[in-house]
């Protein structure tokens, strides 16, 4: 290949790279636009270095070259407003006045990644660009292999996710009375968890949890678990197995590691004398007492073989007097100011999820 199409194709090349100036002195701008753009690069010159930031905001650069000595205010100033809202734009910071840079601290600080005298030639100037755009180059390559692996495990996790829901219908397939009670359970833990207050990636643990709460009873066998007589204290052994089983089955998948304390401890009681490991108090993970109270209230207010669904007035009482022995004060307290006055709320969920055998 002959001298001349390499350059051509270096200049190419530099095309697909963006960069601003910013320097208050409009005859620096221009000599360095000249010279950038003859090595192939496309710039944008900017002498208000506030106008800079704003331009920042609306437009993608890779490369910023941005004097230090300015008005209204310094490169290190306009450093501190784009690191506000833009951590990864490559800065090479100039300056005319080596007594007057900023300390090697502020620099670290602000994750300037070059620092260049100004001259009369650029070549130096030029050697950090060509430097920097090859940095560029490879955290752009590195965030593209970060999203195809996450576009990867996404879909992993979409296939584990969809399997672990077909044994959970399977559960619940198995008992027309329990018909859409963890989907239930899974609205009412995220309603209480709303009333609490909760973040959004909270209430979407409390959602998945909910849904899988009961995946151990895949483990059961029908005989017990669909038994209409009272259950003797073998058969109820093994259903207490149900928590262990759940935790076994979720516990290898890691979308699955937030939503596992909510399957293993939600039959604890607060005052320490549920299971599988009789924890008290805030022992008990916050969302496993959430869905402690959802999921009582769920087999309260649903119809069973054995029963019709029990008033609201009991329910309530029941509730009540479980406060600080089977449930959370606090949470229980949250669910009874809903059920006083926002039964809507579950009105709603319970018309979209009605129960079973009705």
């Amino acid at each position: 290949m002959r001298l001349s199409e390499q350059k051509n194709e270096v200049e190419n090349a530099n095309h697909n790279y963006k960069i601003i100036a910013v320097d208050d002195e409009g005859g620096i701008l221009d000599a360095l636009s000249v010279f950038l753009k003859r090595s192939g690069y496309t710039i944008k010159g900017c002498t208000n270095p506030l106008e800079a930031i704003e331009l920042v905001k609306n437009e993608h650069f890779d490369l910023m070259l941005l004097d230090f000595i300015m008005t209204p205010i310094h490169g290190d100033q306009v450093v501190e407003q784009i690191r506000k809202f833009n951590k990864e734009l490559y800065i090479i910071l100039l300056t005319g006045h080596k007594d007057l840079a900023p300390p090697l601290e502020t620099i670290k600080r602000l994750a300037i990644q070059g620092y260049c005298e100004k001259s009369d030639k650029f070549d130096q100037l030029l050697l950090l660009i060509e430097s920097a755009m090859k940095s560029i180059d490879q955290m752009n390559m590195i965030k593209k292999i970060n999203q195809e692996l996450k576009a990867s495990q996404e879909k992993i996790e979409k296939a584990y996710l969809e399997s672990i829901e077909i044994i959970r219908q399977t559960v619940e397939a198995r008992d027309s009375y329990t018909r859409g009670h963890s989907d239930r359970v899974s609205e009412y833990s995220v309603l209480i968890g709303k009333y609490l207050g909760l973040s959004e990636q909270d209430l979407h643990i409390l959602k998945i949890g909910g849904l899988f709460h009961d995946i151990g009873k895949i483990g059961i066998p029908d005989s017990i678990l669909l038994k209409e007589a009272k259950l003797s204290d073998d058969e109820y052994s093994q259903i207490k197995n149900h928590p262990a089983i759940g935790k076994h089955i979720l516990a290898n998948a890691t979308i699955f590691q937030d939503i596992v304390p909510i399957v293993f401890h939600h039959h604890e009681r607060f005052d320490g004398r549920g299971y599988p490991s009789g924890l008290a108090g805030e022992q008990v993970p916050l969302f496993a007492r959430i869905a402690a109270v959802a999921d009582t209230f769920d087999a309260m207010t649903s119809k069973r073989s054995y029963r019709n669904a029990l008033p609201l007035d009991v329910v309530t009482e029941e509730i009540k007097k479980c406060s600080g022995a089977q449930f959370d004060p606090k949470i229980a307290e949250t669910f009874l100011d809903i059920l006083n006055h926002h039964y809507d709320e579950i009105l709603a969920i319970q018309e979209k999820y009605k129960t079973g055998a009705e």
